[in-house]
């Protein structure tokens, strides 16, 4: 029976065959759902749009690395969190893949709890942006269109020129996307948006 209260998948990705055993026969035994990869390449090869969870990657792997991988999340379009777990600390990597929204990072000779806490925030993580995500599929393409116009601060009359409509359709787009997501001010629906990593993909996109 899983004592944890999240969802998902743990995805574990690294070459070294008797840790990721290791590590797969811990989270397993924690009561979490997992599987396992060997590369980079052969977990991207089945990542899917339905796949919920997070991922919990090696730093140093042949071909693509681990921070090759962040890269290549957050460029799909389902950006799952990610904790790393590494040989040996290294600060500028650490950086580098905290500054690019990695859940954790943590060297290979962390705690048991340490590691079993991490890979639980990133599923709590993961179960909070699912879910913004389910109300932006509620949207129309007109209304991302005005959404994507709206988190970057554009003015209704500037939203309107750019798209080629009225103000006033401008404005029912607005009334209708904030009800939708159940939001009350931009500053809200920035966040909702941010939350979700909606608006990160869409920056990615333009």
């Amino acid at each position: 029976m899983n004592p944890f209260p999240e969802s998902g998948t743990v995805y574990i990705v690294d070459d070294d065959a008797s840790f990721l055993k290791s590590v797969a026969r811990l989270l397993r035994s924690a009561g979490y759902n997992v599987q396992t990869f060997e590369s980079a390449t052969a977990f991207l090869a089945q990542l899917g749009p339905e796949m919920s969870g997070c991922v919990l990657a090696d730093l140093q792997m042949p071909g693509l690395n681990g921070l090759e991988l962040q890269a290549a999340l957050v460029r799909s379009s389902n950006p799952l969190p990610i904790v790393f777990l590494s040989a040996q600390r290294d600060i500028p990597a650490t950086v580098k893949a905290m500054r690019h929204g990695a859940e954790d990072f943590l060297t290979k000779l962390c705690s048991k709890e340490d590691l079993l806490d991490a890979v639980r925030r990133a599923l709590v993580r993961a179960a909070g942006e699912d879910q913004h995500r389910r109300r932006f599929a509620q949207l129309s393409p007109r209304e991302l269109e005005v959404l994507q116009q709206v988190v970057e601060g554009r003015l209704n009359k500037e939203i309107a020129d750019k798209l080629g409509i009225n103000i006033r359709t401008v404005k029912l787009h607005r009334t209708n996307l904030t009800r939708k997501l159940g939001v009350q001010s931009v500053a809200e629906l920035t966040r909702l948006a941010e939350a979700s990593g909606w608006f990160q993909a869409e920056k990615r996109q333009v």
